[in-house]
């Protein structure tokens, strides 16, 4: 809980063990600057490497280099951000660790950045497939300020972004330029097995997926064919589209198109560690 947080980390000297114990575990410290081992720690706590004889601290080289913060509010917020369901806005979180709404807005988004996706990540057997797009509302605009040509796939006004859920697995999601073939398809061959079998939708998008050696099965959604045969559907790829929207929709309400990649990341980590 947040109180037995506070309690455990109540000192920046417990927060910095924490900090080195996680870098170097019981080994010596690294020398940020030339990847020296050869360092001791002076009386101050800082480290002096060998080698280069520069002095350095544990914060070095991590999200909290030069902060004005103290750690044991990074600690609590990097609990609260792991832990709530549906996110917390930068104005909540300023209230709960008394920091201005500018420090914990910065906060979050270097949090955020520590949530990438990584490249051993590997989808296999059944995989579904889907995009949606974020953003790009025309309905309560007046007439004089609408977009032309913003219905179906359009990107003038939205966000593309595709995603990938192994069933009974993890999911895999990103910003894309554009949802055309030629763009997803590298992006399946990264993180899905050859072989795997996927389910998609009708759209054209996807059908070089045999050629790249997947077995492909889809469902009709023009037609109003959500499940076929029992298990052929991408209600579980959907499903998580619906979380992420009520993510956005509800706690952030609006979320510039040059930080949608970090919000995207921070949803994969909190349902990829679901359980």
């Amino acid at each position: 809980s947040p109180l037995e947080i506070a309690d455990y980390f109540h000192t920046e000297g417990i927060c910095k063990a924490a900090i080195a114990q996680e870098r170097w575990g019981d080994g010596a410290a690294v020398c940020p600057y030339c990847g020296c081992t050869h360092t001791y720690m002076t009386k101050e706590g800082r480290y002096i490497c060998k080698d280069c004889h520069k002095h350095f601290s544990v914060l070095v080289g991590t999200i909290f280099e030069n902060t004005k913060v103290s750690l044991r509010k990074w600690f609590l917020a990097m609990y609260i951000v792991s832990c709530t369901k549906k996110g917390m806005s930068s104005c909540q979180l300023a209230r709960e660790i008394k920091v201005t709404q500018k420090t914990a807005w910065f906060m979050l988004h270097k949090i955020r950045g520590l949530f990438g996706i990584t490249d051993e990540i590997e989808l296999d057997g059944e995989v579904e497939m889907d995009e949606m797009y974020l953003g790009g509302r025309e309905t309560n605009k007046h007439n004089d300020k609408r977009t032309e040509g913003t219905q179906g796939r359009s990107t003038k006004t939205k966000t593309p972004i595709f995603g990938m859920l192994q069933r009974d697995g993890k999911v895999v999601a990103m910003r894309v330029e554009n949802t055309k073939g030629k763009t997803l398809m590298p992006i399946v061959e990264q993180f899905v097995k050859k072989g795997a079998t996927t389910y998609t939708d009708e759209a054209n998008i996807y059908n070089k997926l045999t050629e790249k050696g997947y077995d492909r099965l889809f469902v009709n959604h023009s037609k109003r064919e959500f499940v076929r045969c029992g298990d052929i559907h991408t209600n579980g790829i959907e499903g998580f589209w619906a979380h992420f929207k009520r993510v956005i929709f509800s706690t952030y309400h609006c979320v510039s198109k040059d930080y949608v990649s970090r919000y995207i990341n921070e949803q994969l980590y909190r349902w990829n560690t679901r359980e």
